[in-house]
């Protein structure tokens, strides 16, 4: 899921800064998330998913395409 989320904010072009500034984060939380130190609840997948304009369904449907 995390390697997913990584890849969707790289293709969007979008720097780890910049998605923290959205999220209203340090750079090191999106870091922590993104190297699996620090857990996403849903909640705050629910965020990033809006954060880089990704549905949250579209999110899960890939996810499960992959799996």
């Amino acid at each position: 899921m995390i390697a997913l989320l990584r890849k969707r904010r790289e293709t969007r072009g979008m720097t780890q800064i910049q998605l923290a500034e959205k999220l209203n984060i340090s750079q090191a939380v999106v870091s922590k998330i993104e190297t699996c130190e620090r857990r996403l609840d849903l909640i705050e997948l629910i965020d990033v998913c809006d954060a880089m304009n990704v549905s949250i369904v579209e999110f899960f449907n890939e996810l499960n395409n992959k799996l």
